[in-house]
């Protein structure tokens, strides 16, 4: 067998446990815990997928093997071209199952909510949290997660004040986790008739689209709840009636928005889940900072505490300060070439224990 055994891909381990979990289902009690069958059965529903993507993975390479043999007996270009294929397609799978692996927090198989602010610096700032979105829905897109818009403040000079989009897909949570804090871009700028090079800031802030079962309370006499006119594309529906929710948490200060939908009363029901969501990690973040086990998940918007520079000019160059990953492929990485970022990071909190 050409997968490894015996570590973290064990599969005859996997079955095992798959063939427990069968045992224990058909059980006459298995029912009478709710939660504790629902837990058991996601289980199986995980390593069941697993084992069919490593599955998927060995005959990937038994058909490598067959097109390989191919090759030594012709000279064709054509089964070269579809071996490079395969091989880059089995590297890409076997890169994203190993980043699973490195996954262990509560929530990173969970789908991510997330937000970009621009910081000072008006058009710049707000060209650059434009490229940062891009990016994030290039990323989502080659990755094969979905992604959609919640709210964006589009400015009329160009680029964007805020934006809020939701990216649901397996583990999304576990890699965009790597990308909150600062985001410092340096550049010509386009909007400078000089010329001049400009440093620009975003801020970019993750947390996990929870699961309904989790419980936070939420009082009513702690919301303030605006509707408004959505600003972004719609149609006439949308420019005609106040379908926009937002809603502020006066105890905690958060303020969500919602304008994705037709629907006041959708906008404010998917408003209210990105409030909770947030609430729930603002409370695990804390609990996390008292028991001095992690840092905080979501930085200060101080600009001397960038996570990560993207400078466009005199030269070329991404680097993350946490990591000191770095490359000067800014092309790639902008259109959505995170990995390496990711795979830093995450290796960087199993060497914290973190």
């Amino acid at each position: 067998m050409l997968i490894p055994t015996g570590g973290i891909f064990d599969l005859a381990q996997m079955q095992e446990r798959i063939s427990e979990i069968e045992d224990i289902s058909s059980g006459e009690t298995f029912w009478k815990d709710p939660d504790k069958a629902r837990d058991v059965l996601k289980e199986g529903t995980q390593l069941s997928r697993e084992i069919s993507r490593w599955q998927a993975i060995e005959d990937g390479l038994e058909e490598v093997g067959l097109l390989a043999e191919m090759l030594q007996d012709e000279d064709d270009a054509a089964s070269l071209k579809e071996l490079q294929a395969f091989l880059a397609r089995l590297k890409q799978n076997l890169t994203l199952m190993r980043l699973e692996k490195m996954m262990s927090g509560e929530h990173d198989g969970a789908n991510a909510i997330v937000n970009i602010n621009a910081g000072a610096g008006g058009t710049e700032a707000q060209d650059w949290v434009e490229m940062l979105m891009r990016m994030y829905l290039r990323w989502s897109e080659k990755r094969g997660w979905k992604s959609a818009i919640v709210d964006i403040l589009p400015m009329d000079e160009g680029g964007i004040k805020s934006v809020t989009f939701t990216v649901s897909g397996d583990h999304a949570f576990g890699n965009f986790r790597s990308e909150s804090g600062i985001h410092r871009l340096v550049r010509i700028s386009p909007f400078d008739a000089g010329n001049r090079r400009h440093t620009s800031f975003a801020s970019v802030y993750v947390c996990p689209e929870i699961d309904d079962e989790i419980e936070v309370e939420i009082n009513d006499s702690d919301l303030r709840i605006d509707t408004y006119r959505a600003s972004g594309a719609g149609g006439q529906h949308v420019n005609k009636t106040d379908s926009a929710v937002r809603i502020t948490h006066h105890p905690s200060g958060i303020v969500v928005q919602c304008q994705n939908e037709r629907s006041q009363h959708k906008n404010r029901a998917y408003a209210m889940k990105i409030l909770k969501a947030r609430l729930y990690e603002k409370e695990m973040e804390e609990r996390r900072q008292a028991q001095d086990k992690v840092e905080s998940a979501k930085m200060e918007i101080g600009w001397g505490s960038q996570i990560r520079s993207y400078i466009l000019h005199p030269y070329q160059l991404i680097k993350d300060h946490r990591t000191e990953c770095e490359t000067g492929n800014v092309n790639h990485v902008l259109d959505g070439g995170l990995d390496a970022f990711v795979e830093a990071f995450l290796l960087q909190q199993m060497q914290k224990g973190e």
